[in-house]
């Protein structure tokens, strides 16, 4: 049975019409099937699914970012990769079951998945902890990006928590460390590595993971540092304004792309990608075979300063440039002019000062003469 979200209810008033208008038997028995208006119905269905999901607000995309039916990572990753072997454990403490951990293959090549998985039922997303992981999680992802980087071997993570586990244990096992340690592993690597944001990317439990060459974001996702709830509780201490945060914090994919925060936005089937799985895996893994290719020529240095630098041009008009080897140069600022001129009068205010000061001087001076 499919479920819907709170503007959705003209879709389904429509859909349960078309599912009703398919069935051969009514209460007067067998009737014929009318086959004009059920295509004058689906028609309609489209139509109303692409006004309403090309106007959706941030509010409304994190709804569906957190839809029930959307596809998770367990099934992209039986989608998209083949020969799927499954590792376990931090060697420390525990297996953390909200993360997904392998070698798989795709078209060939050789990659490690890493997935954050929320479960399909109550059971399920118990067992995965709603896809809030734990210290452990962290450090058995570091545990296999270290092992992949040695044999390179490129690193694929799907993204899908509302983020990090905040529980007591998690917090005396070490959180905050273990995804600071994940972050300085995932820049440190040599190998690509390609984040693809599925559904929600929540706080440092997502950054964790996406600190990556690419990071991939589907159309209906979200990444954000907080959750709209979260961030309403905090500034107006109100969580009902959950749409107001929504549109403040960016999150959505078109906004985040526009930032330069993420570098690619893959287009959900009609109505989002919980409406056609098939599509959406398979849009995903073209793009992902895409991005890997384009690494397929560069030395290990060079996938680690294309990181680096990616991420250090975020939020400035031009970033870090690093100059060619020849110079022998390290990496270097370059600093916009706007922003030239004004440290320039600021390292200068005395001396502007006095110059002002003496111009109306002068213009006093003459005005009474």
């Amino acid at each position: 049975m499919r479920n819907y979200l709170e503007f959705e209810k003209e879709i389904k008033a429509l859909e349960e019409d078309l599912e009703s208008s398919k069935n051969p038997f009514d209460k007067e028995g067998i009737s014929e099937v009318d086959t004009d208006k059920i295509q004058r119905i689906q028609k309609e269905i489209n139509e109303k699914l692409k006004s309403t999901y090309s106007a959706l607000n941030s509010w409304q995309k994190t709804m569906v970012a957190r839809h029930e039916d959307r596809p998770r990572a367990n099934f992209y990753i039986q989608e998209i990769f083949s020969d799927f072997t499954l590792l376990s454990g931090d060697r420390l403490f525990a297996d953390d079951k909200s993360i997904i951990a392998g070698f798989g293959v795709i078209e060939n090549k050789s990659v490690l998945v890493l997935g954050q998985e929320k479960g399909e039922d109550l059971n399920s997303r118990m067992e995965r902890n709603f896809g809030m992981m734990r210290p452990e999680g962290y450090r058995k992802c570091i545990r296999l990006m270290r092992l992949a980087d040695r044999f390179r071997i490129p690193v694929i993570t799907l993204i899908d928590t509302p983020g990090a586990y905040p529980g007591i244990g998690a917090e005396q096992r070490g959180q905050a460390l273990a995804i600071a340690n994940s972050i300085e592993c995932c820049m440190s690597l040599s190998v690509p590595n390609i984040s693809v944001i599925i559904g929600e990317g929540g706080s440092g439990g997502a950054i964790a993971l996406a600190s990556s060459n690419k990071v991939i974001m589907l159309e209906h996702s979200i990444y954000s540092v907080i959750s709209p709830e979260g961030c309403a509780s905090i500034l107006w201490r109100d969580p009902s304004k959950s749409l107001e945060a929504a549109e403040a914090m960016k999150l959505n994919a078109k906004e985040l792309l526009k930032l330069g925060v993420v570098d690619e936005v893959i287009e959900e089937p009609l109505g989002g990608a919980h409406r056609d799985n098939k599509e959406m895996a398979a849009k995903i893994k073209q793009s992902i075979l895409k991005n890997l290719e384009s690494f397929k020529n560069l030395s290990g240095e060079q996938i680690f300063n294309q990181r680096k630098t990616k991420f250090l041009k975020i939020g400035r008009d031009q970033g870090f440039k690093k100059p060619s080897d020849a110079t022998g140069e390290k990496l270097a600022y370059i600093q916009p002019s706007i922003s030239k001129i004004t440290r320039f009068i600021k390292e200068r205010k005395n001396l502007f000062a006095s110059a002002t000061i003496i111009l109306i001087l002068a213009i006093i001076l003459s005005i009474l003469m």
